[in-house]
């Protein structure tokens, strides 16, 4: 099971993560998150992670030719869309994309039918906000026939994350507000205790 943090707004958090073992990054390029980050302080720290950590820029309802540029000139590995981006939108990104849902009990998973060539990434569901609520969903709404192929995130924490590794069995999960100390910091005690916990729950 891959871990990628989210929200990260500074170099420090940034290199934490990665030594404790996160194996992808992400970058909010939505203005109205409490973890936005300006591209350009992005692409500082980019330019200081390992080649080897995939580096994940996060938007919401941007026109894909913004994309395109923004991806092309931080060295993104790949685009995650978290707004209500159609197929042909992302029919138009030249990055790998991960297409983010948001879950509660009136979701149509048929809707996923629609999209091709992405990972799915599957959020708790909010009327004010597109992620990084901290709150979980009902796991059992996820088809059984997915067979674990796709990224789970809201409300992942070190309370929940046994159950998420032996019973959800995703491919990968997004971790941000339960590892913070405010909104864009990371608590690094919180960060090392959670990579501690999964690393018993490998072996």
């Amino acid at each position: 099971m891959k871990v990628k943090i989210c929200g990260i707004t500074n170099i420090e958090d940034a290199i934490f993560c990665e030594r404790m073992g996160a194996d992808a990054l992400g970058f909010i390029f939505y203005k109205k998150s409490k973890r936005f980050i300006e591209p350009g302080d992005a692409k500082k720290i980019i330019s200081r992670l390992s080649a080897f950590t995939v580096k994940v820029g996060v938007f919401v309802n941007i026109f894909p030719e913004e994309i395109n540029k923004t991806a092309k000139k931080l060295k993104l590995n790949v685009v995650q869309l978290h707004g209500d981006e159609t197929h042909d939108v992302i029919e138009e990104i030249d990055f790998s994309v991960i297409k983010s849902f948001r879950i509660n009990g009136e979701f149509d998973f048929e809707i996923l039918k629609e999209y091709k060539n992405v990972s799915f990434l599957f959020d708790s569901y909010s009327n004010d906000e597109y992620g990084g609520t901290g709150k979980n969903f009902n796991w059992n709404l996820i088809p059984k026939e997915l067979d674990g192929n796709f990224i789970l995130a809201g409300g992942i924490s070190n309370e929940n994350i046994e159950e998420i590794f032996n019973k959800v069995k995703p491919k990968a999960i997004d971790v941000s507000s339960s590892l913070e100390k405010s909104p864009g910091r990371k608590d690094h005690k919180k960060v090392e205790e959670f990579f501690n916990k999964i690393n018993s729950l490998r072996r």
